[in-house]
């Protein structure tokens, strides 16, 4: 079923609670209706909107958002070691998780508890604790709006990088996402070598796929604001990509700088929130905004805040980063 909401308010459909509307919104529930919305229903310009859980609207949108409601989980196939998943845009990417746990699938368990739909996984390639959505992702199925055709990319095609995606770019505002399939293991696969996993997970009586899910919601929740209590977006920042000459220079200085493995290794990656944490932003707080006490990659409203008052806080941030290290530090999270 299509539904449509002109002069739509979208406080409520973003994570940050900002008070902005779009001249109209529309959900749909089978794959097919994009057909008829993008023939019949579209003004102007035009976005896919999923949870709002990475979209910060620092204006009115001037356009039509399309948000996903198919929220159909199938089981494509299985042999004796895997099961090929798809799942609709509009399902809960928690929900997805959950599913898995009780069924005692093993490679989304590290992703529990993060925010948003099925839909916008593979368009960020959300990640953590050591795991991404590519690595369980076998293929994306989507709309084509100028063609009005439907059409699928495989997980070599997405082009997928650290919260990157062919989605992000050469696809953007083209295609609306509709079902993604992933392949998920019977055989424990368990990757706990990530900050406080492993401990976490002893303290539960050892690596399950329970134990995993329930250590890593604890450990999330010790650390980041519930979105229904306090605004926010989650990781605010990505953390920075450099090469090993300037990571070498700033350990130098910072012995105790956090600092990993990146896909290319010529690179280091840096972590953000220490960084920021180091430049005195942690806690900080100016007018409805603040940098979070726990976590210094989550910028919160603190209530009242406009978009703008956000993306201010966020170039500030970026800004003192910049002058005490020497690097920049990008968003994360999309601006409209």
């Amino acid at each position: 079923m299509i539904r449509i909401f002109d002069n739509a308010d979208l406080t409520s459909r973003n994570s940050f609670h900002v008070c902005q509307r779009a001249t109209r919104l529309i959900e749909f529930e089978k794959p097919e209706e994009l057909t008829e919305i993008f023939e019949r229903h579209i003004i102007g310009d035009w976005m896919a909107l999923g949870g709002g859980n990475n979209i910060l609207f620092t204006r009115d949108a001037d356009m039509t958002l399309i948000a996903p409601r198919n929220l159909t989980t199938e089981i494509v196939s299985e042999d004796e070691h895997q099961v090929r998943v798809r799942v609709g845009a509009g399902v809960e990417w928690d929900d997805f998780v959950e599913w898995c746990v009780e069924r005692d699938l093993w490679g989304v368990e590290n992703l529990s508890l993060i925010p948003g739909k099925v839909g916008a996984a593979p368009v960020q390639n959300i990640g953590a604790y050591g795991r991404e959505a590519k690595d369980v992702i076998r293929r994306v199925e989507f709309f084509r709006a100028d063609e009005r055709t439907f059409d699928m990319l495989s997980v070599e095609e997405c082009e997928f990088g650290y919260r990157e995606s062919i989605f992000k770019h050469a696809l953007k505002d083209k295609v609306v996402i509709v079902s993604v399939e992933f392949v998920l293991c019977k055989q424990p696969l368990p990757d706990l070598h990530y900050g406080d996993v492993a401990r976490e997970v002893e303290q539960r009586g050892g690596a399950s796929l329970r134990n995993i899910r329930d250590a890593i919601c604890a450990i999330r929740r010790s650390k980041l604001p519930d979105t229904a209590v306090t605004g926010n977006a989650g990781s605010f920042f990505k953390n920075p990509i450099v090469g090993r000459d300037v990571a070498e220079r700033l350990l130098a200085a910072h012995p105790d700088m956090p600092h990993y493995p990146a896909a290319d290794p010529s690179c280091i990656k840096l972590a953000a929130g220490w960084l920021i944490d180091r430049a005195g932003m942690k806690g900080y707080t100016e007018g409805h905004v603040g940098v979070h006490p726990r976590q210094a990659l989550v910028l919160i409203n603190t209530g009242g805040a406009d978009g703008g008052e956000v993306l201010a806080l966020a170039r500030k941030v970026q800004r003192k980063v910049r002058e005490q290290f020497g690097i920049d530090i990008d968003t994360e999270v999309n601006i409209l």
